[in-house]
């Protein structure tokens, strides 16, 4: 079963406000403040990005749907700090400052290291001897159903809306973190990674512009040959 997050290709949401842009990607204080403290959460915590957006997703329905951007931020961290032993309930809702214990403290970003990390993207694509399945150009399918392989109910990039869906290579970018895997703490288990270009009428009944194409980045295993 979809979870509330995986909107693609729905209709009767109304249409995308893109809002905040690359130049201007705040439009209030708490908001650069929920961005830095779940960036700087991640050593005490010892979460990874998948990890973060899993989290995100596993908000409440009623939450999800509510909450701004940067409101879904900070309610997910806030879980995975609980889930983490890093703060207790108890912390959340006292008026002192929660005690923190050693191990946890020493894992605390330096001011050095924040500002070394500001804006600094971490590759997540790996070198193994795995060779790519697929060439550019090459005819693929979806699998028919989009949950997570390796644990029911877990993250996984492949949306609802394209699930079943043939399409074809238009690029391969090497070897990337699968994060099926790693958002569950199961290791990088690293794989190729390819641009996948899909007819519009490959994943609606009646699209607006059948001439429209869709592409989404997908991992090996979410594809089988056509």
């Amino acid at each position: 079963m979809s979870r509330i997050h995986d909107m693609g290709g729905r209709y009767g949401t109304g249409p995308v406000d893109p809002g905040q842009s690359d130049d201007a990607p705040f439009t209030a204080d708490w908001q650069k403040r929920a961005h830095a403290v779940t960036t700087l959460s991640m050593p005490l915590g010892q979460w990874n990005i998948d990890m973060r957006r899993h989290a995100r997703e596993r908000l409440a329905p009623k939450d999800y749907t509510r909450f701004t951007y940067y409101e879904k931020w900070i309610a997910a961290v806030t879980d995975m700090l609980v889930a983490g032993q890093v703060l207790s309930n108890a912390d959340l809702t006292g008026d002192e400052t929660p005690a923190l214990d050693e191990a946890i403290t020493a894992r605390k970003a330096s001011a050095d290291q924040v500002r070394a990390a500001a804006g600094k993207r971490f590759p997540y694509t790996r070198e193994t001897e795995t060779k790519a399945k697929y060439a550019p150009g090459d005819a693929v399918m979806t699998l028919s159903h989009a949950g997570n392989r390796l644990v029911d109910g877990g993250h996984t990039r492949l949306p609802a809306y394209a699930v079943g869906a043939r399409g074809r290579i238009l690029l391969s970018h090497g070897e990337h973190v699968f994060p099926d895997s790693n958002a569950h703490g199961l290791g990088e288990a690293p794989q190729p990674l390819y641009t996948v270009v899909f007819p519009a009428s490959e994943l609606w009944t009646h699209p607006e512009h059948p001439d429209d194409e869709v592409t989404l980045d997908l991992w090996e295993s979410y594809l089988e040959p056509a």
